[in-house]
């Protein structure tokens, strides 16, 4: 009886952890439309080649928030951090700068978990 209370918590870990995960096609921004350099709606200034860490916008995660993107298609990973809002457009949920996006091995979108 206690290992199946002990199961049923871990698989409800699971299902949460999973359900956290924001599944959308991800843009990348920063390179030849004007944003580079400018600043975020956090205030600081963009840089779309920023590594450490990498930066990215989201609709509504707080500034300063820490996020897991997964390239879907590939399985490659990174953390960044939310430093502005968009994207704009319908079906998306973020957007990278160019360095996030090329460690990501993404062309111009991708459908990307979100944690």
């Amino acid at each position: 009886m206690k290992t199946a209370f002990v199961a049923a918590i871990a698989l409800a870990c699971l299902v949460s952890s999973a359900a956290a995960a924001e599944i959308c096609e991800a843009s990348q921004y920063g390179v030849g439309d004007g944003y580079h350099g400018r600043r975020t709606a956090s205030g600081a200034r963009f840089n779309t080649f920023a590594r450490d860490p990498f930066t990215v916008a989201h609709k509504t995660l707080p500034f300063g928030r820490e996020v897991t993107i997964t390239n879907l298609a590939n399985g490659r990973a990174i953390r960044a951090v939310v430093t502005d809002r968009g994207p704009f457009v319908r079906g998306r949920c973020v957007d990278l700068g160019r360095a996030g996006a090329d460690a990501l091995g993404m062309g111009g979108t991708a459908r990307v978990s979100v944690q």
